[in-house]
């Protein structure tokens, strides 16, 4: 049981289609390893518990949302980014990551696995990138109260979201963006719905729900992002031929 590492890049340039995006990182190969691939992990940030994970695993690759190289940072291969790409190399890991492409995709990015995994019937979006839903909205089965919603974000996601109680009124209608998009609320309200959720909160968010009438909830960029990057890694695990195994180090933002 094995694949190359070409052909998972391959096919994941067809399903992300990476060229599409202004990034804030590349998208892609970011450290080439071994060309053979049997084994896959996957996870959020490719953090040095992570990288250490894998190679205790004897991963192959190792695909995140999070990985290196972004605008604005310290270019040098220098510190905590010298000990990890060394750890990777030292161990013939290649590393992919996908930012962008794996937040907005239709069917496998964060908001897309989010929403699933919350129940909720998409009817729309927040705006478009390159003809690709920036957010979502959508509706929930029956309408909640801020309180019920929130122990459903908790129960689902394993963690006390963030509640701004715009209002008292009933939650119906929603909208939603995974990470750090909370400047994502003006869409929101501009939307029409009763709440919106994404992962981090700013200062300023709260004022915003409090004085639209809108429900708010930030739910933690890292337990938001979960999700995307194990349905891309399980649905190629079904076209090409690798084990595949999310690995998931906590993280409270």
């Amino acid at each position: 049981m094995s694949t190359s590492r070409d052909e998972i890049l391959s096919a994941l340039k067809t399903l992300l289609r990476p060229e599409q995006f202004r990034d804030y990182c590349p998208n892609g190969l970011q450290v080439e390893g071994k060309e053979e691939v049997k084994r896959v992990i996957t996870g959020v940030t490719a953090c040095q518990a992570l990288i250490d994970r894998a190679i205790e695993e004897k991963a192959d690759l190792l695909l995140v949302h999070h990985g290196y190289f972004w605008k604005g940072e310290n270019e040098c291969i220098t510190g905590i980014k010298r000990k990890r790409v060394e750890a990777l190399l030292a161990n013939d890991i290649s590393l992919l990551a996908y930012h962008l492409p794996l937040d907005v995709h239709p069917e496998f990015g964060n908001n897309a696995a989010l929403g699933k995994l919350l129940g909720f019937t998409v009817t729309g979006d927040l705006g478009k990138q390159n003809n690709n839903s920036i957010g979502l909205t959508g509706e929930l089965e029956q309408a909640l109260s801020g309180a019920q919603l929130s122990e459903l974000l908790a129960q689902r996601l394993g963690r006390v979201p963030l509640h701004i109680e715009g209002s008292s009124k009933p939650i119906k209608t929603v909208a939603w963006c995974t990470g750090a998009a909370q400047n994502f609320i003006e869409l929101a309200q501009q939307a029409g719905v009763d709440a919106y959720i994404t992962g981090e909160a700013s200062e300023q968010t709260v004022h915003f729900a409090r004085e639209t009438g809108m429900h708010f909830f930030a739910a933690g960029h890292h337990a938001t992002e979960r999700y995307g990057v194990q349905a891309v890694a399980e649905y190629l695990a079904t076209k090409l031929d690798f084990e595949h195994q999310f690995i998931d180090i906590d993280n409270p933002v």
